[in-house]
């Protein structure tokens, strides 16, 4: 707010200065004119001086308040509520992109497995829909530059959102087996040639899994073990 503000002050103090050395009337009355313009054509009527200057010279401290009356407005406007047009215009933009998607992966969950499996995918190039409930955990995802959908993803609206109808693959990859095991149900429900990988604590969770139409199942634990002993 400095500049604009700094600016219709700086034109004001030209007004008065100008208005008094042209003029040759004292400040109060200067102030006056900038308050009301048709006291100089009064003014005038009765004094003698150099009116068309005066006059002149007003519509141009006038216009120049005109626009910095507008720069402030603005400012304050932009302030006040800039950024949360610019989020809904982005917002707006990636709903539009994620429902033209096509052949994409939609990964549920942006916690650090579905953060490296999202990050690994985009290096081969390949589009990535996050589903994310946590509002932190979303808003990450659209600065890391992803497709990015805020809910949950065991409902239908959330998963349709995402476009997963025309994936290739959904990815159960929340740290919870029971909520990924659900994701998967409701996806193949929606969309029953789309791949699912369910993320799984364990291997009775990976029986469920299967049961309910996991193509695979990843166990981080086993996963981790296995190149640790690779390795070695």
């Amino acid at each position: 707010m400095a500049r604009p503000v700094v600016a219709f002050a700086g034109i004001v103090i030209a007004g008065l200065a100008g208005f008094s050395i042209l003029s040759e009337i004292r400040i109060v009355e200067a102030l006056f004119w900038l308050i009301d313009p048709t006291s100089i054509e009064l003014h005038f009527q009765s004094h003698d001086g150099p009116a068309t200057l005066v006059k002149g010279y007003a519509v141009v401290i006038f216009s120049g308040l005109v626009v910095a009356g507008l720069w402030i407005g603005e400012t304050l406007f932009s302030a006040m509520f800039g950024g949360q047009i610019r989020a809904e215009l982005q917002h707006m933009q990636i709903e539009q992109t994620i429902s033209e998607l096509e052949n994409h992966i939609i990964i549920c969950g942006y916690g650090t497995f579905g953060k490296t499996i999202a990050a690994r995918l985009c290096e081969r190039d390949r589009t990535v829909v996050i589903i994310e409930k946590q509002e932190t955990q979303y808003q990450r995802a659209i600065d890391d530059g992803l497709l990015a959908v805020n809910g949950d993803a065991r409902s239908e609206e959330i998963l349709t959102d995402a476009t997963v109808k025309r994936a290739s693959t959904v990815i159960g990859a929340i740290d919870d087996t029971n909520a990924n095991i659900q994701i998967a149900i409701v996806a193949s429900q929606l969309a029953t040639t789309v791949t699912l990988i369910v993320r799984a604590e364990d291997r009775q969770d990976e029986v469920l899994a299967r049961r309910v139409g996991a193509d695979e199942v990843i166990i981080p634990e086993v996963v981790s073990g296995e190149q640790v002993c690779t390795s070695l």
